[in-house]
């Protein structure tokens, strides 16, 4: 069974894309060259922001369709978030 991740995005632009991968450092790799979303062909990524686990795919569509709701700034909120988050559980700071 694999474990599915919805992943952001931060393109040269500015802009957030969010999307969802078994294997996010493939998809992100598939993004940088071209080869990935229409989106990001048009805005080549400039980083991964984060990535959040999700149990299946039905969840990671889910959350990723709700996360695509949300402003720019509601993204980036979220973002900072989920690295809180990962910063807590690692015992350092963001």
């Amino acid at each position: 069974m694999a474990n599915w991740f919805v992943y952001l995005i931060e393109c040269i632009d500015n802009s957030i894309y969010t999307g969802i991968a078994t294997d996010v450092a493939a998809r992100y790799a598939a993004h940088a060259a071209g080869k990935g979303a229409r989106y990001t062909r048009a805005r080549p990524p400039r980083r991964l922001l984060c990535t959040v686990p999700a149990a299946d795919r039905s969840e990671a569509s889910r959350l990723e369709y709700w996360i695509k709701q949300l402003s720019a700034v509601q993204k980036r909120e979220i973002v900072a978030l989920v690295l809180a988050e990962e910063a807590a559980i690692a015992g350092t700071s963001p």
